[in-house]
């Protein structure tokens, strides 16, 4: 008689080590790309700065300065008493601006404005876009038809002009702004997401899984979406990006209602008129929006690279 088989020792703990490996190669692959690297150092700084502000930041950002802090001047540049700024004059990292509040303070709390509503935006576009995406790739048919037919109707506006209506019709707000990038991001993550689906459904993973009577939910769920996300990650990481420069756009054009919200875009419009008399409130708030669409922008050029076999070698 054959002696049974003895496993390998160690070899339960190399199976349970294989999903922790995974993802280290995975990040390590990602921490690869020097975009990446770059991008999250710039993305963690500004959350960093975001999540502190109350810390980080000099003064309260919408208090105005005038008859609280002796010598303080409007719209007066930068002033930094280590870099030789008179010691007698209030110091202002970023100057003030024409209502004598702290440009540096503002700048910092913006960060927290655009980073959460950013997010707020393409997280809710995501959601609704990979539903109607998966739904219409998987399903087929007229459904496929009709969705994704309505998702051209959206295209078919410029999505800028299309989240000032919206707001517009929904009232002035921050909120309102929000759902409306949303609204207008949803056919981008649709279309990714129904293209990854057709591919997906055609493997053969998916067609032993219906051999053995799994139900088309679970396939859609537990053997299709898995394997569609890479696109939708790149994607996504992109249109944050893309959704912090719409919000600035839509608070510059003053369709979010209240301009003394410390947020970029609204900085940028109160002062738009004194961009040669004092360059610096309009530049720093413009500045760290430049930043944070650049940060965005590498990350997922890095994650694209990472994450896509056919480039990632």
């Amino acid at each position: 008689m054959t002696a049974p088989a003895t496993p390998l020792p160690g070899a339960d703990a190399l199976v349970r080590e294989r999903p922790a490996s995974l993802w280290r190669d995975t990040l390590g692959s990602i921490l690869r790309q020097r975009n990446a690297v770059l991008g999250l150092l710039i993305l963690g700084a500004f959350v960093f700065v975001a999540l502190f502000a109350d810390l980080v930041a000099t003064h309260d950002p919408n208090e105005t300065l005038l008859g609280i802090e002796p010598g303080v001047e409007r719209r007066d540049g930068s002033c930094i008493h280590l870099l030789g700024c008179p010691a007698e004059k209030p110091e202002h990292i970023f100057g003030t601006d024409g209502n004598f509040r702290d440009v540096y303070s503002r700048v910092i709390h913006g960060a927290r404005v655009s980073l959460a509503i950013g997010l707020a935006a393409i997280t809710f576009a995501i959601l609704v876009g990979t539903t109607i995406g998966a739904v219409a790739g998987y399903v087929g048919g007229w459904l496929d038809t009709i969705l994704m037919r309505l998702m051209d109707v959206v295209l078919a506006f410029p999505s800028l002009l299309l989240a000032i209506a919206i707001v517009t019709a929904l009232g002035q707000s921050l909120v309102n702004a929000l759902l409306a990038i949303g609204v207008v991001s949803v056919p981008i993550y649709a279309r990714v997401v129904r293209s990854s689906v057709i591919s997906a459904r055609e493997n053969d993973y998916v067609t032993a899984s219906r051999a053995l009577g799994e139900s088309g939910l679970g396939i859609l769920m537990r053997r299709i979406m898995p394997n569609s996300l890479t696109p939708l990650v790149v994607q996504g990481t992109l249109g944050i990006g893309g959704a912090v420069l719409e919000i600035a756009a839509l608070t510059f054009v003053g369709v979010t209602g209240s301009l003394t919200v410390p947020e970029w875009g609204s900085m940028i419009a109160l002062e738009r008129n004194q961009l040669f008399n004092a360059p610096h409130i309009i530049v720093f708030p413009g500045l760290a929006i430049t930043l944070t669409v650049l940060g965005f922008n590498l990350l997922g050029d890095g994650l694209r690279d990472a994450l896509d076999p056919r480039l990632n070698r």
